[in-house]
């Protein structure tokens, strides 16, 4: 073979060392945010479902307590919506448990806001219910207090799933470069030796 066909194919090799370096590297980092997108957006919508039925759950406290003023209309208006709005955003985080354990926190709101509405469902306005507070702080709002407390306990699982996923992300990265950095390193130092070979012979 003649040297220049042989320098030639050198540089074939170097440039395909190369290239494939950075293919790999290119495909490993792209896996990488893929799978971590699809992590962040899974916790994303479990905290904003835990979100909403909390702010829904405040709602619903204050149209029972417009109920225990004897307010009906206006109670009853806002305690129905309410409802509505946390069973739309259960819906979402029962649809979307994807952490270990996560299911047994849906089951908890569930059992635990069946047990609320059960009190705010049945009429208050025009019975022994209206105006009595001690019902209120003894029944309604510890009851209140529970649901609250499970939905807070789906958001915080989330939130620690999220800021590990984001932990975890440094190093993921770190082990997606390094094929392609040792391809590199291989490439530069074969470039080295074939520049001497190249100009000894």
């Amino acid at each position: 073979m003649k040297l220049r066909m042989k320098i030639l194919l050198g540089f074939l090799i170097l440039s395909g060392m190369l290239l494939v370096a950075g293919i790999w590297s290119i495909y490993s980092l792209n896996s990488l945010g893929q799978s971590v997108q699809r992590l962040l957006d899974d916790n994303y919508r479990s905290i904003t479902a835990a979100d909403q039925m909390l702010q829904a759950l405040e709602r619903e406290d204050s149209g029972v307590l417009l109920l225990l003023l004897g307010r009906w209309e206006e109670g009853r208006q806002i305690v129905d919506s309410a409802h509505v709005s946390f069973q739309e955003a259960f819906e979402r985080a029962a649809q979307n448990i994807t952490i270990p354990g996560e299911a047994s926190y849906i089951d908890r709101i569930e059992e635990t806001y069946q047990g609320y509405q059960q009190l705010w469902s049945r009429p208050i306005v025009d019975t022994g219910r209206e105006g009595n507070i001690n019902w209120y702080f003894e029944e309604v709002h510890q009851e209140f207090l529970d649901v609250r407390s499970a939905v807070s306990e789906l958001k915080r699982l989330n939130e620690q799933s999220l800021y590990s996923t984001a932990s975890d992300l440094k190093g993921r990265a770190e082990r997606a470069v390094v094929p392609g950095t040792v391809a590199t390193i291989a490439a530069l130092i074969f470039s080295v030796l074939f520049s001497y070979l190249v100009s000894r012979f």
